[in-house]
């Protein structure tokens, strides 16, 4: 059932969508966030190479979607604020035609975004959680755009390191799987210590001291959550590295970015 109640938008504590809009050198976000966010750049200060690095990796891997595997059609679970580059932008440019479903739990992006969506009536912003995927996959308006006899992008990026252990993320995933059709991809990021841990595990804190939940997660677990997906070459990788455009001299090192990313394909 679709939530109705008001719409607190939080001023007052952080949270991660407007803190990765900070990050990325964006506008619509508060001081709280701004203040947040450089809390963790003092640990870690390539964060925003970081971010930048894994909205590239979004565009990259659209792309793909769009351009190789055919897909016209997207859930982005987490979305943050929908503006330059992202998926209804990069899928659209290939086919007029795709459709996207943004969804995210913070107020401001549905605000900004369903303005900035209003007249696309291909795209749809609403409001749901990754927490609670069926309540996401039963929504109107995904029912109204998405076609799930149809293959779907579904995406994962940078949201399931702000799903804690003890909510689940696998059994989220193992939800979005068997709602999917054959041939669906699954877009996945996620934030991992493995690489540079101190640092990293000091993003983490500072995340988790402003009320922001934060779960660094290695290799072997991020890639658990494609279980039961066919892995597209070159399988997980560090964003910066997934098919990436520049030569390797040009991009930042691995400590920088500590950013995993992949797409798993739907069998069948």
């Amino acid at each position: 059932m679709e939530d109705r109640s008001p719409l607190d938008p939080r001023t007052d504590q952080p949270h991660s969508a407007r803190m990765y809009d900070y990050l990325l050198g964006g506008k619509d976000h508060y001081t709280v966030d701004g203040e947040a966010a450089e809390k963790a750049l003092t640990s870690f200060p390539m964060l925003r190479t970081a971010a930048r690095e894994n909205r590239k990796f979004l565009g990259r891997a659209v792309r793909y979607l769009v351009h190789e595997a055919g897909i016209r059609q997207f859930i982005d679970l987490g979305s943050g604020l929908p503006t330059a580059e992202n998926v209804h932008q990069v899928a659209q440019a290939a086919d007029p035609d795709a459709r996207v479903v943004y969804v995210d739990n913070d107020p401001i992006v549905l605000v900004y975004g369903s303005a900035l969506l209003a007249k696309d009536a291909r795209t749809a912003v609403i409001r749901g959680d990754i927490r609670e995927p069926r309540t996401v996959l039963d929504h109107p308006q995904t029912r109204a755009l998405i076609d799930f006899d149809r293959p779907v992008g579904i995406l994962a990026v940078a949201v399931l390191h702000f799903v804690g252990d003890e909510e689940d993320p696998a059994g989220i995933m193992r939800t979005l799987r068997e709602a999917a059709s054959a041939g669906s991809h699954f877009i996945l990021s996620h934030a991992t210590a493995d690489i540079a841990p101190e640092a990293a595990m000091g993003v983490q804190s500072a995340y988790r001291s402003q009320g922001v939940p934060l779960t660094l997660r290695g290799r072997e677990r991020f890639t658990e959550f494609f279980e039961g997906l066919e892995m597209v070459e070159p399988g997980v990788q560090v964003v910066s590295d997934w098919r990436a455009t520049e030569p390797e001299e040009q991009r930042p090192d691995h400590a920088d970015v500590s950013w995993y990313g992949g797409i798993g394909r739907l069998p069948g």
